[in-house]
């Protein structure tokens, strides 16, 4: 291992090195062996949460397909990921490894899982492979719900959220202190700690906020602002997104006869209406001033919510008259949109370092876990790679940057955050380009960024930790110029 090394190269000479280290030793061995194989792999996604938070549907809803949640034979949840593949394949997997491939049934909540022989209990994970290609370059991962009254089941998902994801989805009505300390145990340890940015927080149920009105997803984006700009928020997750999850996933998937039933509705007088869009059983009811069958409505319901049937008839109101202009509206107003693009951002655009994070993760857990000589030294490295690498650096400023205690004003927060990635790790993205630019172009906005913050690094007005700051922004400038320079 040799300073200046790529990041990726000093972790794979770590875990090379701890695996001869830890050769004899069966459980660490096959800790730091998982990690070679994942360098190969898409990013792993976990998503998190407390019971009835979503989950589900909200991994249905980036994948734009009905696929889980997906149940064994008894109701038991259990870890499913979700994997690319030509064509769909369920697997079922014990805690020794044995593998089966099983049968599966459409349910009203998804798929059931036919176990055969085996039973419920015998079984860890579901693997489901489907072809989508939102699983292209993210596996995700279902897990099973986290309660704040069963702490040895949390502390058990912590751990395989832990070992298995590098990054985590969490979801959340209101950010409570049961989430709080569900992230605190998330991101524990030195290397967490160093590298803190592989979260972002959901407002998953974004559409009963504020008592469900039409306007409840613009409260519910306010409110995720604000709570992004607490400290113990905003120093345990990249962003907070609200998500009317049943809304997404509605507009992922309508059909022309759901558009034709929420047309129906739509045109009914809007004063007769109104009142029977305030509770689902009025809805439901016998009475109703539409011609749309009750289990029609029933269907719609179910798909969408009270809050989604009265924001789709609004939406068809006042221009989406066909199923195409319904759907995308009912994804953006979702905040789906939102959350595939920060998916996108903060995490795959961000793969290579995610990964490697997981792997020093793991290597950091074995070397304190089974001291032994040779371990000490093998830590420093960890410690070395961590303090050096200018992808950490970068993630640790988008954490600092999220305090107003650090003291920029407004114009260069966003600018910082904007060059050390926050927006995007391309170069157009760093650069603020929404067009396609010329590499004279790119060098030019380059150079002025790299003068102007090389001014902010130098200004002895300017406090210690600002001018550090700066002096990582004035890193990723020269390294935007390096990558120019070999074109």
């Amino acid at each position: 291992m040799r300073p200046g090394d790529r990041l990726d190269e000093s972790v794979w000479d770590l875990l090379h090195q701890a695996m001869n280290l830890y050769q004899d030793d069966p459980r660490a061995a096959t800790a730091l062996h998982h990690q070679f194989s994942r360098f190969e792999q898409p990013l792993r996604i976990a998503v998190a949460g407390a019971w009835r938070s979503g989950k589900s549907t909200v991994v249905n809803a980036i994948m734009g397909e009905e696929v889980g949640p997906v149940e064994v034979e008894d109701g038991r949840q259990v870890f499913t990921w979700y994997e690319d593949s030509p064509t769909p394949e369920v697997t079922a997997y014990t805690a020794d490894g044995s593998a089966r491939e099983v049968a599966v049934s459409r349910s009203t909540g998804g798929m059931r899982v036919d176990l055969a022989r085996w039973q419920a209990d015998q079984v860890d994970d579901i693997v489901v492979k489907w072809p989508t290609r939102a699983l292209r370059y993210a596996t995700l991962l279902d897990t099973p719900a986290a309660t704040s009254a069963d702490e040895d089941g949390r502390a058990s998902i912590t751990d395989r959220i832990l070992r298995d994801a590098d990054a985590v989805l969490y979801l959340t009505r209101d950010a409570r202190g049961a989430d709080i300390k569900f992230l605190q145990a998330v991101q524990e340890g030195p290397v967490a700690r160093a590298a803190p940015i592989n979260v972002i927080m959901v407002m998953s149920r974004a559409d009963e906020i504020g008592g469900g009105r039409v306007d409840a997803l613009l409260t519910a984006r306010q409110l995720a602002r604000r709570q992004h700009r607490e400290p113990e928020v905003n120093s345990l997750c990249i962003g907070v997104v609200a998500l009317a999850g049943l809304v997404g996933l509605t507009g992922r998937v309508l059909t022309e006869p759901d558009f034709v039933a929420l047309a129906t509705l739509a045109a009914a007088p809007r004063a007769e209406l109104e009142s029977f869009l305030l509770s689902a059983d009025r809805f439901v009811g016998t009475e109703f001033p539409a011609p749309v069958d009750p289990e029609v409505r029933r269907a719609l319901l179910d798909r969408l919510g009270i809050f989604g049937v009265r924001l789709a008839t609004t939406l068809i109101r006042t221009g989406c008259d066909t199923r195409a202009k319904l759907a995308a509206e009912l994804v953006r107003r979702s905040g789906l949109t939102e959350l595939r693009e920060s998916i996108s951002r903060c995490f795959t655009d961000r793969a290579d370092v995610l990964r490697a994070r997981s792997a020093l993760v793991t290597v950091d857990s074995v070397l304190r876990k089974h001291p032994r000589p040779g371990s000490r030294e093998l830590l420093t490295w960890v410690e070395y790679v961590l303090a050096t690498t200018h992808d950490f650096r970068e993630l640790r400023l988008l954490a600092a940057l999220q305090d107003p205690q650090l003291g920029f004003d407004a114009e260069l927060t966003a600018e910082a955050q904007r060059l050390v990635g926050g927006n995007g790790v391309g170069l157009t993205a760093r650069l603020g380009i929404d067009h396609d630019p010329g590499g004279a172009e790119l060098w030019g906005l380059s150079s002025q960024a790299l003068r102007r913050w090389q001014s902010q690094a130098e200004d002895p007005l300017l406090s210690l930790d600002q001018r550090r700051a700066a002096g990582v922004v004035v890193r990723s400038c020269e390294a935007m110029l390096a990558q120019l320079s070999a074109r």
